[in-house]
Order: C-alpha cells, then sequence, then structure tokens
C-alpha cells in the first residue's frame, strides 16, 4: 500500500533488466533508471541513523530554549543527565561562595579562603550545617537566605526531573543490522527481524515498514517520498523473544523491480517503527530503526537462532542474531 500522495506513477514499476525471481511475473513495461538527477539529489544520505534517531538539520526555525528543557532531558543520557548535575551543583556553590568572599560576615572563615567560602555554601545548600561556620553579618545571612530558597528550588526540581526520567517506560529493541531479500513461502521477500532485550514482554506491538527515496513528479519537481509496504505480518499479541517481519515483492510492492543499484541511484531507506504496551509499566513504548541500500544483502538469509539445550528446553541463540548466509549456499533450489 501506498501512503497518502504517492506517485503511483513513478514508483516500484517492473524494470526489463531484472530477471523474474520465484512469485514474480513478468514485467509489463520497460522503465528507465531513475536519472542522475535523483542520485545528485539524495545524496547518499539518510533520513535516519541505524537507531532511529534523525539526521536532518532543521534551519530557520524558532529557537524553542527553556521550553524544551523537559524534553530533552528525558531524551539525554544518564551520562549526559548526571554530569548536567554535577555542574549545575558546583556552578550554583561556586556562585555563592564568590558572594560570601565578597559581602563577608561569616564566623570562622577566613578573608581570603575560597574553599572555606564553598565549604560553607555546600553546607547552606544541602542544609547540614556542622555548626563551625555561621553567618554573623546582615549581609552574609542575605546571602544564605536566597541560597537556601534556591536549593529548595533546586532539589525539587532535580528530584522530580530524575523521578521522571528515571521512571519514563523505554523499548530495548534489538534490530537487525541487515534485511535480506529472498524467496519465503514461494515470493521474493524481504525481510529483517527483531528481538526484545529485555526480561519483560511487549503486549499488542505493531510494526510498520516504510521506503524512503527521491522521485520525480510529473512536473518535472524532485522530491522525497514516503511509501509504506505491506508486512505479512504487522502485530503481535506478545513480543517477547524475536520476530521476523516479512515484506511480499510482488507486483504490488513499491520495491517490484528494484534493484540495488536502482535503489543507490534513488538513495532509497528503509524504516521501521515499532509500538506497543510495556507489560510492566501499561504504557506506550516506541522504537525505531533504519536501513539504507548498502545493509540490504541481496540473496541472503539470517542464520537460524532458535535451538534445544541438551536438557531439552528450546534457546534462542542472539550471537548469531546478525548473521547471515548466500541463499545458494543454504538453499539451491529456492532460486
Amino acid at each position: 500500500m501506498g501512503s497518502e500522495g504517492e506517485d503511483t506513477a513513478t514508483g516500484g514499476a517492473p524494470v526489463s533488466s531484472v530477471a523474474p525471481g520465484p512469485g514474480r511475473g513478468a514485467p509489463d513495461e520497460p522503465v528507465e533508471p531513475a536519472a542522475a538527477g535523483l542520485a545528485a539529489a539524495a545524496g547518499g544520505g539518510r533520513f535516519l541513523t541505524r537507531e532511529g534517531k534523525p539526521t536532518m538539520v532543521a534551519l530557520g526555525l524558532r529557537k524553542s530554549g527553556f521550553s524544551d528543557f523537559y524534553h530533552l532531558w528525558l531524551t539525554a543520557s544518564w551520562r549526559k543527565a548526571i554530569g548536567a548535575v554535577t555542574v549545575a551543583y558546583f556552578g550554583i556553590n561556586t556562585i555563592f561562595a564568590l558572594l560570601y568572599l565578597l559581602v563577608g560576615g561569616v564566623e570562622n572563615m577566613p578573608a581570603d579562603s575560597f574553599w572555606s567560602a564553598f565549604f560553607f555554601s555546600a553546607q547552606t545548600f544541602s542544609t547540614v550545617g556542622y555548626g563551625h561556620l555561621a553567618p554573623r553579618s546582615s549581609a552574609a545571612n542575605a546571602v544564605a537566605s536566597v541560597e537556601s530558597f534556591v536549593a529548595l528550588m533546586a532539589t525539587a526540581m532535580i528530584t522530580g526531573l530524575m523521578f521522571a526520567k528515571f521512571a519514563r517506560p523505554t523499548a530495548r529493541v534489538l534490530w537487525s543490522r541487515v534485511a535480506v531479500v529472498a524467496p519465503q513461502d514461494g515470493v521474493r521477500s524481504l525481510m529483517f527481524r527483531m528481538a526484545n532485550e529485555r526480561g519483560n514482554q511487549v503486549v499488542e506491538a505493531q510494526l510498520r515498514l516504510a521506503l524512503v527515496r527521491q522521485e520525480r513528479t510529473a512536473e518535472g519537481d524532485e522530491i522525497r517520498r514516503v511509501h509504506d509496504l505491506r508486512l505479512v505480518r504487522s502485530q503481535s499479541g506478545v513480543f517477547a523473544l524475536s520476530w521476523t517481519a516479512v515484506h511480499p515483492i510482488d507486483a504490488s510492492s513499491k520495491l517490484y523491480g528494484l534493484t540495488r543499484e536502482m535503489m543507490r541511484e534513488q538513495g532509497a531507506e528503509l524504516i521501521a517503527s515499532l509500538t506497543g504496551l510495556d507489560q510492566t509499566f501499561s504504557q506506550t513504548i516506541h522504537s525505531r530503526h533504519s536501513w539504507s541500500w548498502e545493509e540490504i544483502v541481496w540473496d541472503g538469509r539470517f542464520e537460524d537462532i532458535l535451538g534445544t539445550l541438551p536438557d531439552g528446553r528450546r534457546s534462542v541463540d542472539y550471537r548469531k542474531f546478525h548473521e547471515t548466509s548466500p541463499l545458494r549456499a543454504r538453499n539451491p533450489e529456492d532460486l
């Protein structure tokens, strides 16, 4: 099925240079490969990285500033989050230490000792107060009052942000590094596989696959167009171990008749998106992945990862999750 507004005149038409494979009809009409201008426009780039993160650079948009802070915080890595909290903590205490040195009035603190002022600031910030250092002047008490208020707000904010980040459900989906094209049930098909790396289950998982490529409209404009690709099974009641997705490349597929060279000229990219309910949190989680035309293995199959242990239990060997083998070596009669 195609996405809304797609140009069916330029997508997925049979090409005379491709020999029909199992499950593929003979080409109806020869179509010239994509023009060189499409390849130049595609630039060999991709919309998403393998991990599903956008690669496009937005120019001319108004900066959101602090309004996007919460979003940036939740999506940042834990290393960056802890680093930001550490920098904020030392930065606040440094500022107040300089204020204490400026106004003075702290009992038992040397006038030129930055570290004494810093440690007093840290004690005030955390409300520890060991009793050796104490504000004695009005200016020092005013600075200590301001710092106490800042500490109260900062502690509440950081606690809330840390909890929100810790409690946010995230998916840990292992995507195959490559996709393969091989016969499946007598039909030439595109296949890739996923695995749930968490110990829980993803309930009511839904999978979508799209083809993104450079095309030319009837008016001669070059555009980047997205086509939805039909999957044999796009839903799974329980996604617990592994899932191999299959897209049949029949006459209705946008991949029908495409060769590796044509996909390169069009800057073709496959984007998969998985959504479902986390069994533990009962909240929606999502994950996505991208494969460029270079990451598609033609006439290859994934290695089998299902097995049986000596004690009779079934096993899944994820060490071979990304491995593929040539189709001829695996099953010559399928060709």
